[in-house]
Formats: structure tokens, sequence, C-alpha cells
């Protein structure tokens, strides 16, 4: 084990300048990756949480301007949910205090206002997931590269000198390279894996943000409809 280690690190160290330095953009290319993949788990894992702990506190019966105040004043904030919610509520309590304001219209700008607010909170959840993307779909031919060029450097030596084209002689310079190839595969592999299941959390969550609202929007009508009927 301890030899195949230290023959990895030999073929590192004796590979070409321009080889090295793809492994080592392959290799930053990694840790980035592992980074995206950690931070992405954390952040898709605290928006599923809030919007569990919110969804189970408005449909137990809780009064929405109760509700919103405790969303405005921090103790129900999160991402996601609570944020859609209050954007929607905030827009709802200012029209429907106005007089001569349709419920269509108030229903409308609530609308709006949740549409805003919930591709903003998406847009932060989705942060990452490009890189993630890039570096599955371009790391194999950057490793390719190195590969490709590290091959063609062996051969160019081996054709300069005076020995002859054995495997022996060339196996080195072609492991070497081949080494490249290795590391693309180590950096793409886990972020294409990473970036398909984070693409699908993220889609549920968008799903459930999309039916939270229609829910949301259909209590506030029914209230806007009872409300400016009242006025009327």
């Amino acid at each position: 084990m301890n030899n195949d280690k230290l023959s990895i690190l030999k073929l590192i160290a004796d590979a070409s300048i321009v080889v090295q330095l793809v492994m080592l953009m392959l290799l930053g290319a990694s840790f980035w990756s592992w980074y995206i993949i950690i931070r992405k788990r954390r952040m898709l894992g605290r928006a599923q949480s809030v919007a569990d702990r919110f969804e189970s506190e408005f449909w137990s019966g809780s009064d929405l301007s109760s509700l919103y105040r405790k969303v405005t004043s921090g103790k129900g904030a999160g991402p996601g949910m609570p944020a859609i919610f209050e954007s929607g509520f905030r827009e709802f309590q200012r029209l429907i205090q106005q007089d001569g304001v349709s419920a269509e219209r108030v229903i409308e700008t609530s609308r709006r206002a949740m549409r805003v607010s919930m591709t903003r909170e998406t847009d932060l959840l989705e942060q990452g997931l490009a890189s993630l993307a890039t570096i599955g779909s371009t790391s194999p031919y950057v490793g390719l590269f190195g590969t490709v060029w590290g091959i063609m450097n062996s051969f160019t030596s081996l054709g300069a000198g005076t020995q002859t084209a054995t495997l022996q002689t060339v196996a080195p310079g072609i492991a070497e390279a081949l080494v490249a190839t290795a590391m693309g595969l180590f950096a793409a592999i886990p972020a294409v894996i990473f970036y398909n299941r984070n693409a699908d959390r993220l889609g549920r969550i968008e799903s459930r943000f999309e039916t939270f609202s229609d829910e949301l929007l259909g209590i506030l009508e029914r209230h806007a409809q009872r409300t400016t009927t009242g006025q009327g």
C-alpha cells in the first residue's frame, strides 16, 4: 500500500510542468466542489427544516397577523418560506387598509411580491450549483488534456533520445500522464453526483414554495373579498 502511494507521488513529481499545473488545477477544483457540496447540504437542509416548522405553525390555526408579527420580529424568521409569507402578507395588509382597493388588486399585488421573494430565495439556494455543473462537465476534459500533453511529451523525449521505444521505456511517461485523467475523474464524479442530487432537492423545495404561495393566496383572497365587500 505504501509503495503504491509513493509511486503515485513519484509519478506526479516526475511529470512535466504543464501536467503538474493541470493536476494542481484539478485538485483545487475538487476541494472547491466539496466545499460547495457541504455548504449546499447544510443550506438545503436548513431550508427544508424551516419550511417544515413554518408550515406546521401555519396550518395549526394561528392567526395570520400574529404569525406575521412573529416572523417580522425575527422569532419565526428563516430562509425560504417565512420570507415568502412575510412579503405577501405585508402587501396584503398595506392594501387592505386602503379604501377603494379591489380584492383583485390586493391579491395581484400580493402575488407579485411573493413571486419576487420566491425568486430571490430560490436564487440563494441555487448558488454554487452552476459551479458544480461546470466542474463535473469540464474536469474530465482538463484531465484528458494533461494526459495528451504528457503522452506527447513522453514520445517527443523518446524520439529525441537513443532509446528504443519499448513498453519499459514508454510506460513511466504514460503512467504519469494518466494520473491527470484519474484526477479529472476524481474531481468530476462527486460534482456530477451531488449536482444531480442537490438539483432534485432544490426542485422539491421550489415546488413546496409554489404550493404554499398558492394556498396562502387562496386564504388571502377570501379575506380580501370579505373585507372589500364589507367596505362597499
